[in-house]
């Protein structure tokens, strides 16, 4: 595997891989567990500008309707409450404060979002509620000193974004790079790792950046101005919406830059079926699970497991939806958790597991991508491997690349 170093960024059911016996105790319990009953917390954008993401949260419950219909987790079923916070900060304070105070929940757990993450996570780690496998990947989810109880779960943004600009000199060494971000947090840490990526060479290849707010109804002014500024190479960094007005506009205006698309809006259904398929024919991201629009996985056994589980727990999904696989993938990681927890069902525990994890393999990763974790490591997945879009279904290409030690 070909290495990149995170921490440099930063400071600039398949059978689960469960151990064969979990060690029985005596029963002891934090809010939210009982007997019978596992409660986890969420929100998500079911509305407002990025409710392309809402069908994490109804894979999510499409997921835990599953478990419980096979018995659960060690005999308890997971009661699953999900509220709409339309990706509105304040809205998630009060969504959250709701699910610990009123609902009790064990833990927090997906919530989708850098700003909405954000702005509950001193009050989570006060608490020493579990934030767990959020559904951002912000470099600031992997600081266990800070906060012990907030872990990410996908690779994260600055690991990605230098990949790109790695791949970007090493195949366009006179290339001059313009880029499209949003403009939070997690826009501001794919700008740091795209930076970080070029190094010393940024101010020959990075020529123009542009940020975008999530309530802009367009990007196309942003385009414009990017395209104006002579660049040959463009990364898109932007939500689905935002990301499908910005490959159409690419096309409108007849520009023809080798383009790089953030992960978080890879997907064919919520993004490139709505900016064109032909307009998005050669695009480039990172990935880290298996696409659902790739034929060379129709037989996989867990790509089977997961087409079942479409037919029967969610009918009304788009199954080339990639949001669908990583539901379905990150859900399982958590399963493994909760299971690994056995009776000892407190919220220190179930840090404690989450902050143990080796050569973890679930459904849907791609192969050579494990997930692994420690008291000091709180990124799970820190391994992707680049793919380019046919017009079809995304085409992997090259070795998987990590920042693993």
């Amino acid at each position: 595997m070909a290495k990149i170093t995170r921490r440099a960024l930063v400071a600039s059911g398949t059978a689960l891989a469960l151990s064969p016996a979990i060690v029985r105790a005596q029963k002891k319990y934090d809010p939210g567990v009982t007997d019978g009953e596992i409660k986890l917390g969420h929100t998500n954008p079911y509305s407002g500008p990025l409710s392309a993401y809402g069908v994490i949260g109804k894979g999510i419950q499409a997921y835990w309707a599953m478990v419980n219909d096979q018995g659960g987790i060690n005999g308890r079923k997971v009661n699953f409450i999900t509220y709409d916070d339309g990706f509105s900060p304040p809205k998630t304070v009060e969504m959250v404060r709701k699910l610990v105070e009123d609902d009790q929940v064990f833990a927090i757990y997906q919530l989708l979002g850098t700003p909405t993450n954000t702005v509950v996570q001193k009050y989570l780690n006060q608490k020493k509620v579990p934030q767990l496998f959020v559904a951002t990947g912000a470099s600031k989810w992997g600081m266990p000193k800070e906060f012990p109880w907030t872990m990410g779960w996908q690779p994260d943004y600055a690991t990605e974004a230098a990949i790109y600009a790695k791949h970007i000199m090493a195949n366009h060494p006179n290339a001059r790079v313009a880029m499209l971000y949003q403009n939070d947090d997690s826009g501001k840490d794919y700008l740091n790792g795209f930076i970080a990526g070029f190094g010393k060479q940024k101010d020959k290849f990075l020529v123009k950046t542009v940020s975008y707010e999530v309530t802009d109804p367009t990007v196309d002014s942003q385009i414009i101005q990017l395209k104006d500024s002579g660049a040959d190479v463009f990364f898109n960094d932007a939500a689905p919406k935002a990301a499908a007005q910005a490959i159409r506009k690419v096309a409108d205006l007849g520009w023809k830059p080798a383009h790089y698309l953030a992960n978080v809006a890879a997907s064919v259904a919520s993004t490139l079926k709505p900016a064109g398929l032909e307009n998005s024919k050669g695009i480039i991201t990172a990935a880290y699970l298996k696409d659902p629009t790739d034929p060379q996985w129709a037989n996989a056994p867990d790509f089977l497991e997961w087409k079942a589980w479409m037919a029967k727990y969610n009918p009304q999904g788009n199954l080339s939806d990639a949001s669908y696989t990583y539901a379905y993938a990150v859900s399982a990681t958590m399963r493994h958790v909760l299971t690994r927890c056995g009776d000892t069902l407190t919220r220190e525990n179930l840090m404690k597991q989450a902050a143990s994890m080796r050569d973890l393999v679930v459904p849907i990763l791609l192969p050579g991508i494990k997930i692994n974790t420690s008291p000091t490591d709180f990124y799970p997945i820190q391994s992707v491997q680049l793919q380019r879009f046919d017009g079809e279904t995304w085409r992997l290409f090259g070795e998987v690349l990590s920042n693993e030690a």
